[in-house]
């Protein structure tokens, strides 16, 4: 059996330095080179593919996009790897319903499950704990990321309080060899397949949370446990967190939406460039759609936390499009880009409030707006 690491709650934020520090990351670009280069290489292959023989299929265009959002992703991984690992991100606990965390983020993904046959059984017991809200958020999709990347079989996950001492336990376990892959015996591995760059991300982020970290796996079944030693009945463990290691956790947030999705829906060019240069600093990952119907079909492959619209392409098809989504994901945010008006203002639609941000005023209200929306209780 192969175990992955399992720091201890007392030493697990610790930052590298020399030599531990040089080869770690030695290591994460040698295995972020290798799995861009192994997408990219599929993605050549079509367009080699494409211009041979002038047409591609519909299935080769899907595989074609899926690798290079692959690749992508890798890369975004590995940038936000380093920035926890370097040690500069501010920490402000807040007591947290981890239950309702892991729903919400289960719900972010469920398209993506379902695209690719997986089931996930929720056996989510009751858990407050102490944490970031915004690492917290990270250490939710790292996971789900992670999980859907190698699953391939029905994924079971448990939330469960161990007696004494009082603590949460997030567990997991999914096969990652499918029936064919057994049959074939590929059992033996020289690196353990789990240990990608979704991994490395997710070890990451526990580690930069104090949480211990466990993973077993014995070549077919993987079992993930992260623990919360910080599971709290009582507020005063807020005023003790928060006093801990005030000076170590002064560095500068460079990156506070680090792991949050933003669609952004706009036709024109240079509003893309606006928005991509007005949250440069937030550390969230773009996409773009120039209509409202490039929007539904990005979305059916998988919902953002946010999206943000140009008030040209409001209407009744932009209005039809919010409340499926809404449906859906009732936590997601919106706001609009509009031509007039000044700084941040809020509108209601219907039941619901949606911040409006003026086009003049992009660069100095947009991050906040952002802030506030993907912050603020639904």
């Amino acid at each position: 059996m192969n175990t992955v690491g399992r720091p201890s709650s007392a030493g697990a934020a610790a930052v590298p330095t020399g030599a531990d520090a040089a080869a770690q990351g030695h290591d994460l670009l040698a295995q972020l080179g290798s799995e861009v280069a192994s997408a990219l290489s599929v993605a050549l292959e079509r367009v080699n593919e494409i211009a041979t023989t002038g047409k591609i299929s519909r299935q080769g265009l899907r595989v074609l996009r899926e690798q290079i959002e692959q690749a992508r992703r890798a890369g975004i991984m590995g940038q936000q790897v380093q920035r926890l690992a370097s040690g500069r991100v501010l920490q402000s606990p807040e007591r947290l319903d981890l239950t309702n965390l892991l729903r919400e983020a289960l719900l972010q993904h469920r398209r993506q499950a379902q695209a690719k046959g997986l089931e996930v059984r929720q056996l989510l017991g009751p858990a407050q704990v102490m944490a970031d809200p915004t690492l917290a958020f990270t250490l939710a999709e790292a996971l789900l990321g992670w999980i859907l990347d190698h699953a391939r079989s029905v994924v079971e996950m448990r939330v469960e309080l161990n007696e004494w001492p009082v603590f949460a336990r997030l567990r997991c376990h999914f096969r990652f060899l499918s029936d064919e892959d057994v049959d074939r015996s590929l059992l033996h591995f020289d690196d353990s397949p789990l240990r990608t760059v979704s991994w490395r991300l997710l070890e990451q982020v526990a580690r930069t949370m104090e949480l211990p970290i466990q993973l077993d796996e014995d070549g077919v079944t993987a079992r993930l446990s992260i623990d919360f030693p910080r599971t709290v009945n009582d507020p005063s463990e807020l005023a003790a967190l928060r006093d801990r290691g005030d000076a170590a956790r002064m560095g500068v947030n460079s990156k506070p939406l680090a792991g949050n999705h933003l669609l952004v829906i706009a036709a024109r060019r240079e509003t893309r460039a606006l928005v991509r240069d007005a949250v440069r600093h937030m550390g969230l990952m773009l996409d773009y759609a120039s209509t409202v119907e490039e929007a539904r079909e990005f979305c059916s492959g998988g919902m953002p936390h946010a999206v943000l619209h140009e008030s040209a392409l409001g209407g009744e098809r932009f209005e039809r499009l919010r409340m499926d989504l809404l449906a859906e994901m009732p936590a997601l945010a919106f706001i609009e880009l509009a031509e007039d008006g000044q700084g941040v203002q809020v509108q209601r639609v219907g039941t619901r409030e949606f911040s409006r941000v003026s086009r003049d005023a992009i660069i100095e209200s947009l991050p906040s707006a952002l802030m506030f929306e993907l912050s603020r209780p639904r």
